[in-house]
């Protein structure tokens, strides 16, 4: 088949088998193949994706290069209970937990527990476990023992023996409420389910401690249940409404690309292309051992968002050509020539917007970079080729090519549509000047307001649910009721051998704890130094004057038996300090890890090492310094690879800036707006400025590049810029209102994080779209060639159909 159409300075174009570049031939000469080869695939590979896993991991969302961590995984052994913990807490409807009838219930769910799979049974503890003691002065000496007696029986008088116990015990505030209202059950997990040994399924285990809550929960007792897993299980079990909002935003962009061409056949492969491509990339997960966790699961849904946005413009290509008169398979390739490189190159940016994630040191956030990438690579297959093909065989209905072309008639005989009018006027100057005026003046006043922005969780509770999730709301119960909160940061304390009880190192932790209490935000602290304390005076009747640490060290060393677990490890070489936050706040974290940081470089010596740090407030800590350190880092990253690829395919360096400075103010914005909703960055926001950066300058280059080739052709700023907008700009409109309306439907989202993610892509969305038909044009005029020419120097029809675009 042969087919051509005349154009003005370059002579007939031909659509034969022989011409074209190579990768054009090997598409266009081999349609059928190429489409048997997607089939295969997509059989293949759609067999494959139910076997996705989706599962989370404790190790996967902290740094675990990070020197906090790697201190707390090297003593892991010895700090049970500081890492991946759960806090079930049952509280009476009666008016104490001193209640034979409560303290049976309490039994019974302690029993539940220990048999879920996945409990580090042995080092569970609740009034019901005997590693949980008490000590004291009696009248026979020190004495102690298991809180809850050995025969107890629920009668008046073993109920006084254990009231007396827990009192004795000092876990008033920790195991017990202040109000003596509930009690709480602490619940070690492992990493892996050991009946099975298999990973630990968080969904199934939020499962089985939802089952046991509604064992229980309003008969006599209320159940709270708070940590990691919990959130982790929340998430995950919300993920039905993230499928739901995806299923929302295929409809609205299905039916929002229909009203915008009017061709069904056209609207149903551009949403198919797009869908392929994200069942090409599930399937391929299991086959690179990857998962979907509560992070990457939206991952799919941008694939999607992608595949729209560059399918659309290949359509309105070929539905523009066939108007002029060109068969199906000409126009296909038409459209393939010069769009190609421009969607080459856009998707190039946002696999490198991926990408730069790598940098960040957190498991999670590097694998939701890897499936991302993964799926802009596969679009470069079935957008950019697959559906052109497959375009070649069903073109687009006569009456919507008619349509276009009438369009475009009307738009090039003077009868511009208002908003087209009024974007033109940014290729004056005057116009462009007050758009780059306010431009500035905005990026000036989101500087200022972005400086605020905090690295880390602004709210108590888990940020990732929302405020008045059951989660956050057993959370607030858990703070308000106990003075020793859920959230504690550990300082490990190394010495020799043996030397736990050493009196220069315990005095040293006593000088920590007194420097950590003055801090805002520390509740309490406890150590091995206050066991000690209190046994120096029990060694001497009681007596309130010798509670301090007695420089005897025989007398220090005889307290080591009497300790209960937690305080040191069995070898006597690593001492536990505690501090207990009033939340794990950013500022507060900060504040806590500076002080003891500090006090680290003072009073180390060779022998003993202040380490950072354990816990859930120390494994946060570092989090949050990952996070500060890589956001930058990040962002400029992606800038430079933005900046390197934009060079490469426009040549010219007054185009590169045309095309990133409106990406710039839109990320300035971006911080801004975090800052105005109480956002800080964090594991499930950082990947956002990165991502609107990656995809945003699609539209950029997609208006530039036409725009150019007009230039280049000898028409005026006014007059390119006007052809882009009738061949790609009515789609960069289309796509920018398209993935704005998807993921702005997540702001209904039962989950938080996902709420903060749609607000902020579909805020970039638009300002994106707005900076490339607003700021590309009004840049353009002062850094790009504008020569005067005549409208009728090229003939109109023809307007965009002879050549490749960059």
């Amino acid at each position: 088949m042969k087919a051509s159409v005349t154009a003005t300075n370059t002579g007939p174009v031909d659509f034969g088998r022989d011409s074209g570049n190579l990768l054009e031939r090997m598409i266009f000469n081999h349609r059928r193949w190429v489409l048997l080869v997607c089939l295969v695939l997509t059989v293949v590979l759609g067999f494959m994706s139910r076997k996705v896993e989706l599962n989370a991991s404790f190790e996967s969302v902290i740094p675990t290069s990070h020197p906090y961590i790697q201190n707390y995984l090297k003593h892991r052994n010895d700090l049970r209970g500081l890492g991946n913990t759960l806090r079930v807490v049952v509280e009476t409807q009666g008016e104490t937990v001193l209640d034979g009838q409560y303290l049976k219930t309490l039994q019974q769910i302690n029993d539940d527990i220990f048999a879920v799979p996945g409990v580090e049974r042995s080092y569970m503890q609740s009034l019901w476990t005997r590693g949980v003691r008490w000590i004291a002065v009696t009248e026979a000496g020190i004495d102690g023992g298991p809180v809850m007696p050995d025969t107890f029986d629920g009668s008046p008088a073993s109920l006084q023996e254990l009231r007396t116990n827990i009192l004795r015990s000092g876990q008033v505030g920790s195991l017990v409420a202040d109000d003596f209202k509930s009690t709480t059950i602490v619940v070690p997990l492992l990493d892996y389910d050991a009946q099975s040994n298999t990973k630990l399924d968080y969904k199934k285990l939020s499962e089985r401690i939802e089952e046991i809550r509604g064992r229980y929960d309003g008969k006599g007792v209320r159940v709270y249940v708070v940590g990691f897993a919990k959130v982790m299980g929340d998430l995950i079990d919300g993920l039905g409404d993230v499928l739901l909002f995806f299923a929302i935003a295929i409809v609205i962009a299905t039916a929002m690309v229909f009203w915008f061409n009017r061709c069904a056949r056209s609207t149903v492969i551009v949403v198919v292309c797009s869908l392929v491509a994200v069942v090409w990339q599930l399937g391929l997960l299991p086959l690179l051992g990857f998962r979907l966790d509560p992070y990457s699961i939206l991952v799919p849904f941008l694939v999607f968002a992608i595949g729209m946005s560059h399918g659309a413009q290949k359509m309105n290509g070929v539905m523009q050509d066939i108007g002029r008169g060109l068969d199906r398979v000409a126009a296909a390739r038409n459209t393939f020539r010069r769009l190609f490189m421009a969607g080459f190159t856009a998707l190039v940016c946002d696999a490198v917007g991926f990408a730069v994630l790598l940098w960040v040191d957190i498991a999670a956030i590097r694998a939701l970079a890897l499936i991302a990438s993964l799926g802009v690579a596969i679009l470069i297959f079935t957008n950019l080729i697959l559906l052109p093909v497959l375009l070649t065989y069903t073109g687009v209905s006569p009456k919507a090519a008619a349509r276009a072309l009438a369009q475009e008639n009307e738009a090039m005989d003077g009868r511009r549509q208002w908003l087209w009018r009024f974007l033109d006027l940014f290729t004056t100057r005057r116009w462009a000047a007050a758009a780059i005026l306010l431009s500035v003046a905005g990026a000036v006043v989101g500087l200022r307001a972005s400086a605020n922005l905090q690295i880390g969780d602004l709210k108590a509770g888990a940020p990732e649910l929302r405020q008045d999730s059951r989660y956050n709301r057993d959370n607030a119960y858990v703070a308000s009721h106990y003075s020793t909160s859920s959230d504690v940061l550990a300082v490990m304390v190394t010495t020799p051998k043996d030397e736990c009880a050493n009196y220069e190192t315990l005095t040293r932790v006593s000088d920590l704890q007194a420097r950590l209490a003055t801090v805002p935000g520390v509740d309490a602290t406890s150590s091995f130094a206050d066991l000690q304390r209190i046994m120096g005076g029990a060694f001497n009747e009681g007596s309130m004057k010798w509670m301090e640490i007695i420089p005897n060290q025989q007398a220090l060393n005889s307290v080591i038996t009497q300790s209960p677990r937690g305080l040191f490890n069995e070898d006597c070489n690593l001492l536990t300090v505690y501090v207990y936050l009033a939340d794990h706040k950013a500022q507060t974290l900060q504040r806590v890890v500076d002080t003891a940081a500090a006090f680290a470089r003072e009073r180390d010596t060779q022998d003993v090492k202040f380490l950072l740090a354990a816990g859930n407030g120390g494994i946060e800590a570092a989090t949050n310094s990952v996070v500060r350190d890589t956001n930058g880092k990040m962002l400029y990253g992606v800038y430079a690879a933005v900046i390197l690829l934009c060079l490469v395919s426009f040549r010219s360096w007054r185009a590169v800036v045309v095309a990133v400075l409106p990406l710039v103010l839109t990320s300035i914005l971006a911080e801004a707006l975090m800052v105005a909703l109480g956002m800080g960055v964090k594991v499930a926001t950082l990947p956002v400025v990165a991502l609107g950066v990656g995809i945003g300058v699609d539209y950029a280059l997609y208006i530039l590049s036409v725009t150019m080739l007009w230039l280049r052709e000898g028409k005026s700023l006014s007059e390119s810029y006007y052809r882009s907008l009738l061949f790609t700009g009515r789609v960069v409109m289309l796509t920018g209102f398209t993935l704005a309306a998807g993921v702005g439907t997540w702001i209904f989202s039962p989950i938080q994080f996902q709420a903060d993610m749609g607000l902020l892509l579909a805020f970039m969305f638009l300002w994106n779209m707005l900076g490339a038909l607003v700021l590309v044009p009004s840049l353009a005029v002062f850094l790009l060639p504008n020569k005067q020419a005549s409208r009728s120097s090229r003939p109109a029809t023809n307007a965009t159909a002879d050549k490749l675009v960059v």
